[in-house]
């Protein structure tokens, strides 16, 4: 009689899942904050504020998501090295989980990833790995996963299926909690950004779940290729170029994204995205990042939707992630006009919204 007996390892998985939830029962959830717009309009817009996560961003929930779907699946062990393809965010928080574990983390990131977040990989404990042409990130990871006898962790894979949608804490269930008490506790549209796809797939199929009439928007910056994706219904569709809004917008649609759970999709422009960060850093007191720029502006498109059709209601976004990691991009005058970008037309339009609900964008 034979046995093959991999037990031992049981020992160090019981006590990282303990070191992963007892990491979770530590952080209070995230807050929901209300956006100011004029109250007469009788729309009231939500952000969820995922910056206050302990590595500031909505990542933070993915990453660790992917590390129990890792360990449970038996792919992360003691002594693994992990390693992600990432555009930052993403990164920190998986290098975050990593020393929580005691694990090494290597990152692989577009050689133009800002200086602020490949620092707060490093300070983190990770290490990162430049890729100059970003399509490429996916099988370099894979490639030093391999040599070193690591895991890959391919977040933009395994996103949609790592998170329990049907709630166990989860952002959906979260958002509709805090909701309860408001003047429309049922949101008419949840708007966010597609990176992986894993926040809209956990969206889209827990308000099919609950039976809600909530609709969900996904909005894409320039040269990503979800938009396209969505309209063509290409499910290998690609637009092989990087995205100036860091932590949205792939080169290819990922196969984490559930197109058939997104209602609407919209596609917002670079210069939109950032004269709406901007915007909203001045109206909330505090920067927040590109990709709620994103969120916004679709966001308030959506809001003059309903005013036109006199519909009062709510929406929620997200206020994915500090703007003090951009201040060498999307709060630079210089970078902004080196990337040929004019904010004026866009800070206009918000301008216009805010003053009469009218959308011109």
């Amino acid at each position: 009689m034979k046995y093959c007996d991999r037990s031992t390892s049981r020992d160090w998985v019981d006590n990282a899942v303990r070191l992963i939830e007892a990491d979770a029962q530590r952080s209070a959830d995230t807050h929901l904050l209300r956006y100011p717009l004029p109250r007469e309009w009788g729309v009231r817009l939500y952000l969820k504020d995922e910056s206050t996560h302990p590595t500031g961003s909505l990542k933070h929930r993915l990453a660790r998501s992917l590390f129990l779907y890792g360990i449970c699946n038996g792919w992360i062990g003691e002594g693994t090295t992990v390693v992600e393809a990432s555009s930052g965010s993403t990164a920190i928080s998986e290098a975050y989980f990593a020393r929580l574990l005691g694990l090494d983390f290597v990152a692989v990131v577009p050689a133009k990833t800002s200086p602020e977040k490949v620092a707060l990989i490093e300070a983190q404990g990770g290490r990162c790995h430049f890729v100059e042409r970003p399509p490429e990130i996916y099988s370099e990871a894979a490639r030093l996963a391999a040599d070193c006898g690591g895991h890959y962790m391919d977040q933009f894979t395994h996103a949609e299926r790592a998170t329990d949608w049907r709630g166990n804490n989860n952002i959906a269930e979260s958002i509709y909690g805090q909701m309860l008490l408001e003047d429309h506790p049922v949101p008419e549209w949840i708007v966010v950004g597609a990176g992986t796809g894993g926040t809209s797939a956990t969206l889209g199929r827990y308000i099919r779940y609950r039976r809600h009439a909530t609709r969900l928007a996904v909005v894409d910056p320039e040269n990503s290729a979800f938009y396209g994706g969505y309209e063509t219904g290409d499910a290998g569709y690609q637009t092989g170029m990087p995205s100036r809004i860091e932590g949205i917008g792939r080169p290819r649609v990922e196969p984490s994204f559930l197109g058939t759970v997104v209602d609407r999709m919209i596609e917002v422009p670079d210069a939109a995205s950032i004269a709406a960060c901007r915007h909203a850093s001045a109206a909330l007191g505090r920067r927040v990042g590109g990709s709620t720029g994103t969120n916004l502006w679709g966001a308030f498109a959506l809001i003059a939707e309903m005013l036109a059709d006199g519909r009062p209601g709510s929406v929620v976004t997200l206020l994915c992630d500090g703007g003090d990691r951009y201040a060498g991009t999307y709060f630079d005058d210089d970078w902004v006009a080196r990337q040929g970008l004019d904010l004026s037309e866009p800070a206009g339009v918000l301008t216009e919204f805010l003053r009469t609900g009218t959308w011109l964008g």
